[in-house]
């Protein structure tokens, strides 16, 4: 159907007044679909000044602007009165740099992030992958205010990617660069179970090495609190005191909140867990001993490894 010469002759004028233009579902504020909100985030990762239609306050440029471009679906994005595409390419053309070139933008920052994951999650990502079957890999998709979702994909070789042990996690340009210093764990306790995720800092847990610990320790610095049973604290021990949850959580609950506090167990899968615990009860200086008293018999012989 041939489109009205009035509607070419309006869509052609809106065109020649931006550079950008994008035809979506919405307002960029409070975008309709998930693909326009896509690409609306696209574009202002980058700094880019664009012009909008909402087609659904518009049906005649709705419907007239798929004639136009001789594309059948919203979001449209022009650059430059041409047609660049829609949600997919857009994004496409984002993490290989293409869109960037046609913009005149610098090329995009294609460095890995820096992220940290517990052997707990690891866990539990790998065992997901494998039921998943293929070649899966974790994809990490992070709001401009770093909002995290993770998804099982096939691997996009377009992407940045990060390998951790033996699982494989990718992320496109823009959630690469926010999810530097970001920390995924995996979470089983009477909160519920599940990932968490979020920065590092925003969890409320530091990292310690034993190292550290020790120096700490000796200068009265820090209650260390051994979270392992009974049994494994008689295959090895450190030689420091420590608290214990023998009796449960609460005797340690009652201290001030800026007690500092070290959780330690076998790799540092569970201290963190209990780490966790004690930040959301508000103590201000809770830390992780990384590594375990695995790491820690690795600066003392006279702690046995198991």
């Amino acid at each position: 159907m041939a489109l009205d010469p009035a509607l070419r002759a309006r869509i052609q004028s809106l065109l020649d007044a931006h550079r950008v233009v994008l035809f979506m579902k919405g307002d960029p504020s409070a975008p309709q679909c998930g693909f326009s909100a896509r690409v609306v985030g696209i574009l202002h990762d980058l700094g880019v000044d664009f012009a909008h239609v909402d087609v659904l306050s518009d049906p005649e440029i709705r419907d007239g602007i798929k004639d136009y471009g001789d594309w059948p679906t919203i979001p449209q994005v022009y650059v430059d009165g041409q047609l660049v595409g829609g949600s997919d390419i857009v994004a496409q053309m984002a993490d290989s740099g293409e869109l960037q070139a046609l913009l005149g933008l610098p090329a995009p920052d294609r460095t890995p992030p820096s992220l940290e994951v517990t052997p707990a999650a690891l866990m539990m990502l790998r065992s997901a992958l494998v039921d998943s079957g293929g070649d899966h890999v974790v994809e990490v998709a992070l709001d401009r205010d770093r909002r995290a979702q993770l998804h099982l994909v096939v691997r996009d070789p377009q992407r940045i990617h990060v390998r951790i042990d033996d699982v494989d996690f990718q992320f496109d340009v823009a959630s690469a660069r926010r999810a530097d210093g970001l920390r995924i764990d995996f979470m089983d306790d009477h909160r519920g179970r599940g990932l968490v995720i979020g920065p590092r800092e925003e969890q409320g847990v530091r990292d310690l090495t034993p190292a550290q610990a020790v120096e700490r320790i000796r200068a009265g610095r820090l209650v260390l609190v051994d979270v392992r049973p009974p049994e494994e604290r008689a295959l090895a021990a450190v030689p420091h005191p420590f608290e214990t949850f023998d009796h449960g959580v609460e005797g340690l609950a009652h201290l001030q909140k800026d007690t500092p506090l070290a959780f330690l167990c076998h790799h540092g899968g569970r201290s963190d867990r209990a780490a966790q615990h004690f930040a959301g009860l508000e103590f201000t200086e809770v830390y992780n001993i990384v590594g375990g008293i695995e790491a820690w018999a690795g600066i003392d012989p006279a702690v046995p490894r198991y």
